[in-house]
């Protein structure tokens, strides 16, 4: 792609703003891709209404939104995606570095040149006919330090009114980005939507993004994994910071104090639920409050006072809409009655949006592929339906999260689905232990996803899809943070999960998750006993409030306990797996896992 401008002559029109930037790398480029794509026409999005309102009414016409029922769902959208073209594709997503162990075992890799290559084969005249759409977007607070911004070139409008949503995009980045001088590039086409001409190529070395094949959101909203993390936790790594897949949420506690929890889980864990909790009635009348800061992914970085500040990169909630109910989550289902993308839902006779799980006495009668629903032909929505939303919407929206410097985190945590073993919550030791306890963290999958039940994955600190670079590598940069002057969160571990003898959930879980946090929140001010264990500090008896639930003896025991024997094989399987990672993994990391295996085997 060595074009220059003149070849934007060859029969594009250009649309949209002043038709270009002040920036002349930004330029370069995009006649580079234009020349490659060789496009219909060229909009340079500005973000505006008027430009969102002319893209729904093309996206209507042609028939990539349908409109909702105006009275119960105003300004709502529904888009039917490519029944093949409904999820993320790991296997077919890869890092492209100079060097293979630089991208590690934790990543498919491909030489850069030839990641190009087989990119830019595809991208070879795939825009004809098609608009070409530039799109400056900030991830983070347009003026915040901690921000980043990228440049989005697509041929999909349904990307563009997502991204409008899930970033600060338009006339603002633009001037960010002309300002700075830099900013990741994003390709991305829909090509022909062919499952065997797809592929999502990150170029982390060159801030770069290629993206082929799919409209489905985690592929083809460069933004959000692609940018906001896999090129963010390499940025973050040379810069300093940290790029995390994990939700941000405020406690505000009946004095007025508010204090910030970042928390990483794998899926099917509950995230988007503990973002926006609802604290439970006693809580509520005492004077508890959760706000929402993000749902997804959290950008850290130390402050002068030796704190982490963290940010929400993202502007909106892309959330799966299965199991969302007034029961579940009634913030999120608050947030999603106006003014919101839905993505392969089943629709009402109405015309109002339809889930499994949403509980409001409805019926559909058109499913995801827009075909007449037949319960005997699969569900409604596809169980990845999504819902485009802005955060603003949320009820318990925090206006901290539109803050430049961030929110300062007084707590990380970390948890999985886990059946047996792990107690409801315990704290590390110390950072190095904290690092410990995130990389050796995991999931037990189900017999209905996987065929075998309690197979137990790790997935170090819920990134092992989206780090960018050597898991072994990620590990020294989260241990790198423990330096002199440091002021840095408590970590802990939780497990909402645990189960009896009789197969049934311990914890009730939801909004009584507040309990747990409220114990953290007083172990960081010094306030709360714990019992010190090898595995770290369990809540002491009478600790955690249980005040308005009841648990039997095998739940107290199983939530607050810790079978030595167990863990003790536990911490066997932790050193393989860091042995997986061969001779990059950081030596303190190995001899925490040792310390710990010792004391177990006292």
């Amino acid at each position: 792609m060595n074009a220059s401008t003149q070849d934007l002559s060859f029969s594009a029109t250009v649309e949209g703003g002043a038709g270009g930037s002040r920036l002349p790398a930004l330029n370069d480029w995009v006649a580079q891709v234009a020349a490659l794509t060789r496009p219909a026409a060229i909009h340079w999005c500005d973000g505006s209404d008027a430009e969102n309102e002319a893209l729904t009414a093309r996206m209507l016409a042609d028939g990539t939104l349908h409109k909702l029922n105006e009275e119960t769902h105003p300004g709502s959208y529904l888009h039917r995606s490519h029944p093949d073209d409904v999820a993320r594709v790991e296997h077919l997503t890869f890092v492209c570095t100079t060097h293979h162990e630089d991208a590690g075992p934790n990543n498919n890799w491909m030489a850069p040149e030839e990641g190009h290559a087989e990119m830019d084969a595809l991208f070879d005249g795939c825009m004809q006919g098609r608009t070409m759409y530039v799109i400056p977007y900030c991830m983070g607070p347009i003026d915040s330090p901690l921000s980043r911004c990228g440049v989005e070139i697509t041929d999909s409008p349904y990307v563009v009114a997502n991204m409008r949503i899930m970033t600060r995009m338009g006339a603002p980045a633009l001037a960010r980005i002309e300002r700075e001088g830099t900013f990741v590039k994003g390709l991305h086409s829909i090509g022909e939507l062919d499952p065997n001409r797809r592929f999502i190529m990150h170029f982390p070395e060159e801030l770069t993004i290629k993206s082929y094949g799919s409209g489905y959101g985690g592929n083809a909203l460069l933004g959000k994994k692609c940018h906001a993390l896999r090129i963010a936790s390499h940025q973050a790594k040379s810069e300093g910071w940290l790029a995390e897949h994990m939700l941000i949420l405020g406690i505000e506690n009946p004095q007025g104090e508010t204090h910030y929890v970042a928390a990483a889980f794998p899926s099917a864990c509950g995230k988007t639920n503990l973002a926006m909790l609802i604290p439970p009635e006693g809580y509520r009348n005492a004077g508890w409050k959760v706000w929402t800061i993000g749902d997804d992914i959290c950008w850290m970085r130390p402050g002068a006072d030796g704190r982490l500040y963290a940010i929400n990169p993202e502007a909106g909630f892309f959330g799966v809409a299965p199991g969302t109910s007034r029961n579940s989550n009634a913030n999120a289902l608050a947030s999603i009655q106006s003014s919101t993308i839905f993505t392969n839902v089943g629709v009402t006779a109405d015309n109002q949006p339809w889930w499994e799980g949403l509980e409001n006495g409805q019926t559909p009668v058109i499913d995801w592929r827009g075909n007449p629903y037949d319960p005997a032909k699969g569900p409604a929505a596809h169980p990845n339906s999504r819902f485009t939303v802005s955060a603003k919407q949320c009820p318990s929206y925090s206006p901290m999260a539109e803050d430049p410097q961030g929110v300062p985190i007084s707590a990380i945590v970390f948890g999985g689905r886990r059946a047996s073993l792990v107690p409801l919550v315990f704290e590390a030791r110390d950072w190095t232990h904290g690092v410990l306890v995130g990389a050796a963290m995991g999931s037990e999958t189900t017999a209905a996803a996987t065929g075998a039940v309690g197979v137990m994955r790790r997935d170090p600190m819920a990134m092992k899809p989206f780090c960018g670079y050597n898991f072994a590598d990620y590990f020294s940069h989260w241990l790198s943070f423990d330096k002199e002057g440091a002021q840095l969160p408590k970590v802990f571990h939780v497990n909402w999960f645990r189960k009896g003898d009789n197969g049934k959930f311990l914890w009730p879980g939801f909004g009584d998750n507040l309990r747990v946090l409220e114990w953290m929140i007083q172990r960081v001010k010094g306030e709360a006993d714990a019992v010190e264990t090898p595995i770290g500090a369990l809540p002491a008896e009478g600790a955690l409030n249980l005040d308005g639930i009841t648990l039997d003896e095998e739940a107290k025991a199983k939530l607050f306990g810790f079978d030595r024997a167990a863990w003790e094989a536990e911490f066997a399987s932790i050193g393989e797996y860091l042995d997986e990672y061969g001779p990059r993994m950081p030596q303190a990391l190995k001899d925490e896992q040792q310390r710990i295996a010792g004391l177990l085997a006292d």
